[in-house]
């Protein structure tokens, strides 16, 4: 299973993002093998319109979970509409911090 965290730098040890569509980078952790990868988010400084395509960008890797401070209306249905599983994650930790509270089970599941 692919996990995606939004980040603000290219590693777990940097810090989670908390704005989806303006998130930097995006992680992936994959639950079976154990990898991480990061992919640049070149939505993020655009003008508008971002939550959308930035949602595009973490279907088309094939995540099934999100993990992001926030996430806006445009987006939400995107990533909802594509069956990823979305979890809040608002403390001021690193992105290899949030997967471990979201394999504890302590994270917040968006409804």
């Amino acid at each position: 299973m692919l996990v995606c965290i939004t980040s603000k730098g290219p590693t777990p040890e940097n810090p989670v993002e908390e704005r989806f569509g303006r998130s930097p980078y995006f992680l992936f952790k994959d639950t079976e093998g154990g990898d991480w990868s990061s992919v640049a988010n070149k939505f993020a400084d655009a003008a508008g319109g971002v939550g959308p395509r930035a949602a595009q960008t973490v279907i088309d890797k094939g995540a099934h979970v999100l993990i992001t401070g926030n996430i806006g209306g445009n987006a939400l249905p995107v990533i909802q509409a594509a069956g990823i599983e979305i979890y809040q994650y608002r403390d001021s930790g690193t992105a290899g911090e949030a997967f471990q509270k979201y394999v504890e089970g302590q994270l917040k599941k968006f409804s």
